[in-house]
């Protein structure tokens, strides 16, 4: 399959799980009636189950990275080539922001917005480095022991992770950027937007290096080494 079609399905997809996660939170934010832990727990349950659905339906054709800090790490690890990356980070960055503005559409709300809900400070960082490292780790391990539970894994750890992070887990840059650009229940300041991917990339950077040491590429089948 070409580079260009697996793009477009890593834009798709992530287009489709922001606009989960956008218009799930705002729907939760309308009917819990200002109790922010139901809306939160709506919001959570939502995007695991897209999750679900998204990567095994694009997983086949594109790997279902939805995650810049995803697409590089497998290419650290030699799961994804490198000339791929640039197509896919773009995707997934487009697509974050059409999925957001797609929610925006069918809630009627405007389209074009900036998010005033303040997200600052060391604490949520932290817990973007700790959701991001987890994230990792378990895509990896997934990976190397058991590739066909990935879909599962990933999308029981977000859940988990809405709840167990101060931050309730952005653990992407796409998603985090895409996100500021909505004045909604799942938004985040531009302003608070850059520290929470410096936290994301050091996390994915973190759970990288201590994979490596834990699973010495020596030990892995060679067939990891060589997926497209």
């Amino acid at each position: 399959m070409t580079l260009a079609r697996r793009a477009v399905a890593e834009g798709v997809g992530t287009a489709m799980l922001l606009a989960t996660i956008v218009g799930s939170g705002i729907m939760a934010e309308r009917l819990a009636g200002g109790n922010v832990a139901l809306a939160l727990l709506a919001n959570a349950l939502a995007t695991g189950g897209a999750l679900v659905a998204l990567i095994l339906t694009f997983g086949p054709i594109s790997g279902a990275h939805f995650n810049p800090a995803v697409s590089l790490v497998l290419a650290a690890n030699r799961l994804f080539p490198w000339r791929g990356v640039p197509a896919y980070v773009a995707a997934q960055g487009v697509g974050a922001v059409l999925g957001v503005w797609a929610a925006h559409a069918m809630f009627d709300v405007g389209i074009l917005q900036f998010s005033t809900k303040s997200r600052p400070g060391l604490p949520l960082a932290w817990s973007e480095g700790v959701a991001t490292f987890g994230l990792i780790l378990v895509i990896l391990s997934g990976l190397r022991y058991r590739a066909e539970a990935v879909p599962y894994s990933v999308s029981a750890y977000i859940v988990a992770a809405y709840w167990f992070t101060a931050s309730t887990s952005f653990a992407n840059p796409a998603v985090t950027v895409a996100r500021s650009l909505s004045n909604t229940f799942a938004g985040i300041d531009p302003a608070d937007a850059p520290l929470f991917i410096a936290a994301q990339m050091v996390g994915a950077a973190a759970a990288t290096v201590l994979f490596g040491w834990l699973v010495p590429r020596e030990q892995r089948p060679a067939s990891q080494d060589s997926r497209p």
